[in-house]
């Protein structure tokens, strides 16, 4: 019954979308339900799978025959789906109790939580489908609902055209995962996960697919050089912020690179390497532009794609790294979802205001919501035996044992990342007030504050939980293979003290400048490094040189080649067609004397001819 996973979530959209208005008064309950019921089966699957013998914990769910001979319709149920399907369903219900307080007095809030279903069906059947076309008709469902929901509000022009550029960023993805799936049916012959079979040494043709899934992964998970849409999506609801960077859009690409990871990402490959390349370098473009926003949901935002990287620079490394980058995936998923709804709750209270530097001093007029974002920030920085501080420093360690210049790039990344979290919290719950007087702070309703003490829990026990044991590599090990020897978590390693020691200075530095010192209400001109985080790396300008110009000029190109060429031969030809015409037309004038005159001139060279071709 692992369909009604998929199948719940999509028939609260169905109803709410056909019926309309008439389901205002309890739409956002429908909507919540039937999350709520697909986790439910998440968990009995989970339990299932718990109970079968190590060996048979891949279930192929065969649904309908998709395309007769080549592609089956199926849903396959393992470790790997289901730890996913998990995270999609729980932490994605716990965004819709939130949303009910959150998007209370909003008048289409019925058509908000009909994409949010919308928008959860579309991830699990990605995570759930067995085969890539599957997994494809998911992931183009996960863009059409994030285009949606970035732009509710779609009133506010920045919120349409954030809406607009995410999706296009992402068709460009797309196109790079829809021409890998080519390249596996042309060389294999198959589609299905089940069908295809691990290599041992890469080749060409699984170098360029690799490449290409790849392309694919980073429009989705906002990796460089794809990653300039994922800031601007802060102008949707904070709901669906929490939603996109903690359990459904951004985690389908991490998915994507460990579902083909044995087959088209083996490890020390050179596709594995450019995947660990990307996430490097990401995690420490994100963690740039974090240390220079002033808008919370943005400095979030960048600390998101700073995540992503890690788990990327994870899934470079082989099941070791697959384990790491699962295991940051989950924990991220709850204390990122907890800081993004805590910020709902800050802006929930301060009139939607989203500058730091009008915050000041919240701590005081809102416990449980500091509370769970400290609890969320200390996880995400890597506090000893919080989530993050498993999870992360796996990854960490892991690198630096394979690829030790990428692995010290991430110790850097996480040094940069106590920095710009501690400027966050700093900024917003500690110092002197400087809110504007209209603005009257208070705590916000139940429906979002235990929402956020369920996923303050996760923040702190889920790590530890899954690590220290190898509970999550040895649970993921039927479906993305068992590493030759387990490894070990070693809190005093020399990665890690210096781990410690980069965050404890991030963090102190961050208490000097933001927490001991007052803050500008108005953002000071910094240097250029300031100004080149606050302009995202010139992510947009360097889009428009290298992509949006060109491009431009190619088409303007093409159009005069068309007017003047294409066009010019056809109406040219045209043209003198019609005034050989009009001119042969004069010959018919009507009168009887001139066609006679014509015919004897006619007969008188004729027989000319004749004559002179008999005397020859």
């Amino acid at each position: 019954m692992s369909w009604l996973m998929i199948a719940f979530p999509l028939l609260g959209a169905t109803i709410l979308l056909v019926f309309n208005r008439y389901t205002n008064r309890w739409g956002h309950l429908l909507g919540v339900a039937m999350s709520l019921a697909s986790f439910v089966v998440a968990v009995l699957a989970f339990v299932q799978l718990l109970g079968l013998p190590e060996a048979q914990r891949r279930q192929a769910v065969h649904l309908w025959e998709f395309i007769p001979g080549m592609v089956d319709m199926g849903l396959l149920v393992d470790p790997l789906s289901i730890a996913f399907a998990l995270l999609i369903t729980g932490v994605g219900s716990l965004i819709h109790i939130y949303s009910i307080g959150y998007m209370a007095h909003d008048p289409d809030r019925r058509r908000f939580f009909a994409y949010l279903n919308l928008f959860v069906a579309a991830m699990l059947l990605l995570v759930l489908a067995d085969n890539y076309l599957a997994l494809f008709i998911g992931w183009e469902g996960v863009g059409l609902a994030s285009y949606l929901l970035i732009g509710f509000w779609q009133f506010k022009p920045s919120a349409a055209v954030a809406a607009k550029k995410a999706f296009v960023v992402n068709r460009v993805g797309d196109f790079g995962l829809l021409v890998g799936m080519f390249l596996i049916w042309t060389t294999f012959g198959t589609l299905a996960f089940a069908e295809l079979k691990p290599i041992t040494s890469e080749n060409p043709t699984t170098l360029a697919i690799g490449l290409l899934l790849l392309l694919g992964a980073c429009g989705k998970s906002a990796q460089l050089p794809l990653q300039s849409w994922l800031l601007d999506a802060m102008e949707g609801p904070t709901p669906v912020s929490a939603l996109i960077h903690a359990a459904t859009m951004v985690t389908a690409g991490v998915y994507l690179v460990v579902r083909s990871g044995a087959f088209f990402f083996p490890e020390g490959s050179g596709a594995a390497l450019a995947v660990a390349i990307v996430g490097a370098a990401t995690l420490l473009a994100g963690a740039i532009i974090g240390c220079a926003k002033d808008d919370i949901k943005k400095g979030l935002a960048g600390s998101t794609m700073s995540q992503i990287g890690y788990m990327m620079l994870g899934a470079g490394l082989g099941p070791v790294g697959y384990a790491f980058a699962i295991g940051h995936l989950i924990t991220h998923g709850f204390f990122k979802a907890d800081m993004f709804l805590g910020a709902g709750s800050v802006m929930h209270a301060m009139n939607d205001e989203v500058n730091m530097r009008k915050y000041g001093g919240l701590r005081k007029y809102m416990p449980i919501t500091f509370a769970t974002f400290f609890i969320g920030y200390l996880a995400i920085i890597g506090f000893p035996l919080l989530s993050g501080y498993f999870t992360k420093d796996g990854i960490i360690e892991s690198a630096i044992h394979a690829e030790p210049v990428l692995g010290w790039l991430a110790v850097l990344g996480a040094g940069l990342t106590g920095f710009y979290m501690s400027r966050m919290v700093f900024m917003t719950f500690f110092g002197e007030k400087r809110w504007d007087k209209e603005a009257h702070p208070h705590e916000s309703p139940a429906v979002m504050t235990v929402p956020l003490i369920v996923l303050s829990i996760g923040s702190i026990f889920l790590g530890g939980y899954l690590v220290l044991s190898n509970t999550l590599l040895l649970w993921l090990a039927p479906a993305v293979g068992r590493p030759a020897e387990l490894p070990g978590f070693h809190p005093f390693s020399v990665p890690g003290l210096s781990t410690l020691a980069l965050v404890a200075v991030g963090a102190a530095f961050a208490w000097f400048k933001y927490g001991r010192a007052e803050v500008p209400a108005v953002q000071p001109r910094g240097s250029f490094l300031t100004t080149f985080a606050r302009r995202d790396l010139y992510g947009d300008a360097l889009n428009e040189s290298l992509i949006m110009r060109p491009g431009q000029w190619l088409t303007r190109l093409a159009v005069y080649f068309d007017n003047r060429g294409i066009d010019g031969v056809v109406n040219g030809l045209a043209a003198g067609i019609g005034g050989s015409s009009g001119r042969l037309r004069r010959l018919q004038t009507g009168f009887a004397r001139t066609y006679a005159l014509s015919i004897l001139f006619g007969a008188a060279i004729l027989t000319g001819a004749l004559l002179l071709v008999g005397n020859i």
